[in-house]
């Protein structure tokens, strides 16, 4: 999965939506009620805002994450890109959206897809990472 795009998040303005106070069943439908707990301005999600970018990425190596073709992630650099957790990386100038795997001085890029092969980082890779994903945007 190639990042196809980055975008820096504006945060002058606010964009507030409704955010209802009852939850909406994934399961069976029940009765709706109509009562708006509250605004949620979506600037709130990011913690970081100054170190906090956009990118749009595009293949399906992340599918099993929930990161699918032509999305929209919401990326952290202030947060530590621990194992397990989903990064933009860039790898010899290439960037990519991973799953990081680290076990004792190993370091792999899994993919979310068994289409895919790990990618190992070998100790002269140009490899750094340029964030945590912390959100996806996509259409249903």
């Amino acid at each position: 999965m190639r990042v196809t795009e980055i975008y820096s998040l504006d945060q002058s303005t606010k964009l507030e939506l409704p955010l209802f106070s009852s939850r909406v069943p994934a399961g069976f439908p029940s009765p709706g009620d109509d009562y708006i707990d509250q605004t949620l301005d979506l600037n709130e999600l990011v913690k970081h805002p100054s170190d906090t970018y956009l990118v749009k990425v595009e293949g399906d190596s992340m599918i099993n994450a929930g990161i699918y073709d032509g999305d929209i992630l919401v990326v952290d650099r202030a947060i530590e890109a621990d194992n397990n957790k989903v990064v933009v990386a860039n790898l010899d100038g290439e960037l990519t959206v991973k799953r990081l795997s680290i076990k004792g001085t190993s370091v792999l890029l899994m993919p979310d897809n068994p289409k895919y092969d790990p990618i190992e980082i070998r100790p002269l890779s140009d490899f750094r990472i340029m964030g945590v994903v912390t959100f996806v945007i996509h259409r249903p």
